[in-house]
């Protein structure tokens, strides 16, 4: 079993190409805890391999130029993150496992799938997993692969290679604090690492004072590929004149703290939630009102009133220690915007932070997933919610449900198919990120 992930290399012979293919061709395996990513059928030898043979000099390539991507970016719905997250778009006429590689911020994920049994094809490659692996061990054992395969090229006296100049810059960036910040910064906004207008990027980072570094960064990663980047100015003034006002001295606490070996992002929301309605005696069953939730975030019952003019995101702005303003983003249905406060109470719980804004919004890092989690236990209990449907997962069962804890169809869905109650497949292809 590896002790999380490892990418090995078995260097082979290569007669023809260039120096850089020559020396690049090798077995390789990866493998995620118990599971060996490349694990596959190969049909010329009629038999499974654990290290179809590829090219380790493009992975290192592909794996250097969008390093930052890789380490930042969350999932996105583009075909420009397919490109750097997928390792089946890597090409050069080799066969590659079906792999994407999800960041969250805090681990990375490495989603494997089977591939289609094709002819002409030699190798098919069966692995079905999904491996989660903190960031800093997917960042060592990237450093360990590419510094061998820069070693293999200097064995065969190919140093001026692409590989070189890209891993070279990769390692200055990561050693300067302002160019780390800005290469982070054009991840989580979904751009390759200097393709950003350098006067937009930097006007961008500019607003970290008035919302806060992180805030700023889950601001980012939420930027919907294609359109433009997000106006903070607007999104500020946008709160102080229609959010609604809090008191934060006002909001409930946890009495307990979180336990610290709880560390996935949905068992943080999760206990957390569970805490919760423990500390105030709610039974599983009952579903909170919207004066509870109203007044454990010290607001007023009016929050929930939708806004003349919607924002692109939930957050919560500090204005003064006792003054707090809310905006939520949903105006359509009530059921989003109970979810959406209750995901900002979530970060207030989970997430400790001196920054001006608290975000709630669409993306995939590990602290909307805790917002979430949390969100989805606090409002409809998972225990109460599998009780009630007692094991009958029609659509119509789980609107019931849904109506009676007040959520969304779509949070009752995703709890059962999180719980192993119904197929990922049932969700779309945006939540198979998660474990």
């Amino acid at each position: 079993m590896a002790a999380r992930w490892s990418i090995d290399v078995e260097w082979a012979q290569l007669d023809a190409g260039a120096p850089e293919e020559r020396a690049g061709f090798a077995a390789l395996g990866i493998h995620a805890y118990e599971a060996c990513l490349t694990f596959g059928y190969d049909s010329l030898l009629q038999s499974v391999r654990r290290a179809p043979y590829l090219s380790a000099y493009h992975f290192a390539e592909w794996l250097a130029w969008n390093w930052w991507r890789l380490r930042w970016e969350p999932h996105r719905q583009s075909a420009d993150w397919e490109l750097s997250h997928a390792m089946a778009s890597i090409g050069g006429g080799y066969i590659w496992p079906n792999i994407h590689i999800v960041s969250d911020g805090k681990n990375v994920s490495l989603v494997s799938r089977p591939t289609s049994e094709r002819t002409r094809t030699p190798y098919r490659y069966l692995n079905d997993s999904v491996s989660i692996i903190p960031a800093t061990d997917f960042e060592g054992e990237i450093d360990l692969f590419i510094e061998a395969v820069l070693q293999r090229l200097q064995t065969f006296e190919a140093t001026n290679s692409n590989l070189h100049d890209i891993w070279q810059d990769v390692v200055q960036e990561r050693q300067d604090p302002t160019l780390s910040a800005q290469r982070k910064f054009e991840a989580l906004l979904g751009e390759d690492p200097g393709e950003m207008d350098k006067g937009q990027l930097e006007g961008f980072i500019a607003n970290a004072e008035a919302t806060g570094q992180t805030a700023l960064e889950e601001i980012a990663a939420n930027r919907i590929p294609g359109k433009a980047v997000p106006d903070i100015p607007h999104l500020l003034e946008l709160g102080h004149t229609r959010g609604t006002v809090t008191n934060p001295r006002d909001r409930i606490t946890l009495h307990e703290p979180i336990p610290h070996d709880v560390d996935a992002p949905w068992r943080v929301g999760t206990r957390a939630a569970q805490l919760l309605r423990a500390q105030e005696s709610i039974d599983p069953g009952v579903a909170i009102t919207n004066d509870q939730l109203a007044h454990m975030y010290g607001a007023k019952r009016d929050i929930f009133d939708p806004l003349d003019q919607p924002a692109d995101l939930s957050f919560d702005l500090s204005e003064s220690d006792q003054r707090h303003r809310v905006v939520l983003r949903r105006a359509g249905r009530e059921t989003g915007r109970r979810f959406a406060l209750a995901r900002l109470l979530g970060d207030t719980l989970t997430h400790t932070t001196n920054d001006p804004v608290r975000p709630a919004t669409h993306s995939d890092t590990y602290r909307q997933k805790v917002q979430r989690a949390f969100a989805a236990e606090l409002l409809s209990p998972f225990q109460a919610v599998d009780h009630i449907l007692d094991g009958d997962y029609s659509t119509e069962n789980q609107q019931e449900v849904a109506d009676h804890f007040q959520v969304s169809d779509r949070t009752i869905l995703t709890l059962l198919v999180n719980n192993r109650r119904l197929d990922r497949s049932k969700l779309e292809e945006a939540d198979w990120v998660q474990p």
